[in-house]
């Protein structure tokens, strides 16, 4: 399946001060399935050193030296290796710390070298204690799951991916193609953005099935507790993987996941599976003023999840989603929520890890809170998802009118619409509007 990351690994190829690149990103999000394609596609030949399959790889780099590490591959893998024409891909890259150190000196001595590191783990390398980065000699993508959009081209759709891509086609999309994008979000719900998920679905058109492929991940997911702390914490990592469905869309509390844990101990398991990708903090900000991080507070924040299939896989929510006609009632609205979050970080920058934020005023009977801000054309761009929560639209009124916005976002199941300031945006469009520029 395509994805929309690859013309950005074109561009790192063919750019003549390009880095050693660094592929980051949550387990089972293709980041392998890509880097192959992209190999065996734009280069003569990929030269893989897989070091969690092949350990005996790890003695290789008893030395820094590109040349001899490149001449050890060779003999290694009694494969040739052809500057400029061949990629060295370094997979599982967290077991072996002196292959991420050695980036610094093919950056330095051998720069015309192509070579792309990533694995599942990788976060927890680089954030190791002993751990020396080679900063400013490597340089950064990341994959996320499949985007709304990337799964509709995956389900051979690629002609209703662009028509709804374009946002000057959103004011006249016919009511039966709105439907007909609906059908396919609601399926998106359910299946989500996990490869493996979407392959099975594809290969053998059984939603149900989907479930048991993404239970297995879910279970792969706990597996790999053992790897991000001692077994005294996984406990914790535990608890707080199971409990990320039910706090998603309100602000976080430890004490709601186990009043008798300590809030350290959760606190630790939260940026454990933070750091792995599992999770992402939508923190909370001011709203005043750009950037939006200069105002944030890292103490006070909500969550979603990785996927949005798998986190209706954990909380058991499934069969509301087959039964449903409002996609935006399930669960409370906290599925939506999940699902703008999670296409936000999609649509980010490939080159920067996407941060998400959200805006609250807690006032004695005057509360309000809207679910994501972001930064548009120099722009502070309020955005509620329609969940049907009382004083949702209260809210968003309330900050246009205290922050003078110009723009903000309205998303539901309804089509394309506009009442200024306010822009009612389908769902499935949120890409569509991300990358529109005003003057054209």
């Amino acid at each position: 399946m395509n994805r929309d990351i690859y013309k950005s690994l074109v561009s790192w190829k063919q750019d003549s001060g390009r880095r050693p690149l660094l592929l980051r990103g949550a387990r089972q999000t293709g980041k392998t399935y890509i880097i192959n394609k992209f190999g065996e596609n734009e280069f003569s030949n990929i030269i893989t050193l897989n070091f969690e399959r092949n350990p005996e790889y790890k003695q290789i780099f008893v030395t820094y030296n590109p040349i001899e590490i490149i001449e050890k591959i060779i003999i290694f893998t009694g494969k040739k290796v052809k500057i400029g024409e061949t990629l060295i891909f370094f997979d599982e890259i967290q077991e072996c710390p002196e292959a991420i150190m050695s980036l610094r000196y093919f950056y330095e001595e051998m720069p015309k070298q192509h070579i792309i590191g990533a694995g599942s783990l990788l976060e927890f390398a680089l954030y190791s204690e002993n751990f020396r980065m080679p900063v400013g000699r490597v340089q950064f993508k990341y994959l996320n799951p499949l985007s709304f959009l990337e799964f509709l081209e995956a389900l051979d759709e690629k002609i209703l991916r662009d028509y709804i891509s374009d946002y000057n086609n959103l004011p006249t999309i016919p009511d039966a193609i709105h439907e007909k994008v609906n059908n396919y979000l609601r399926k998106y719900f359910m299946i989500g953005g996990m490869p493996a998920v979407i392959k099975d679905y594809i290969e053998k058109g059984d939603i149900l099935n989907c479930r048991k492929i993404q239970k297995n991940l879910i279970e792969s997911f706990i597996a790999d507790f053992s790897k991000y702390a001692k077994s005294s914490k996984h406990k914790y990592l535990q608890k707080i993987f199971n409990t990320i469905p039910n706090m998603i869309g309100s602000k976080y509390i430890y004490s709601k996941v186990d009043k008798d844990i300590k809030s350290r101990d959760l606190k630790f398991a939260l940026e454990l599976l933070e750091q792995a990708s599992v999770l992402k903090k939508v923190r909370k900000t001011s709203g005043a003023g750009l950037p939006l991080d200069a105002a944030s507070n890292n103490d006070f924040f909500k969550i979603i999840f990785l996927d949005i299939g798998l986190m209706q896989s954990i909380r058991g929510i499934f069969l509301e989603n087959i039964e449903t006609n409002d996609m935006t009632s399930i669960y409370k609205g906290a599925v939506t929520e999940q699902f703008v979050g999670q296409e936000l970080v999609a649509y980010n920058d490939f080159d920067s890890k996407s941060n998400l934020y959200y805006w609250v005023r807690e006032a004695k009977g005057s509360n309000a809170e809207v679910d994501y801000l972001i930064e548009k054309d120099s722009e502070i761009i309020p955005v509620e998802v329609k969940s049907g929560k009382k004083g949702m639209m209260r809210s968003l009124l309330f900050f246009i009118d205290k922050y003078n916005s110009n723009t903000a976002l309205k998303i539901s199941q309804s089509k394309f619409s506009i009442t200024e300031p306010i822009i009612n945006i389908p769902l499935y469009a949120l890409e569509s509007f991300l990358k529109h520029e005003k003057n054209k």
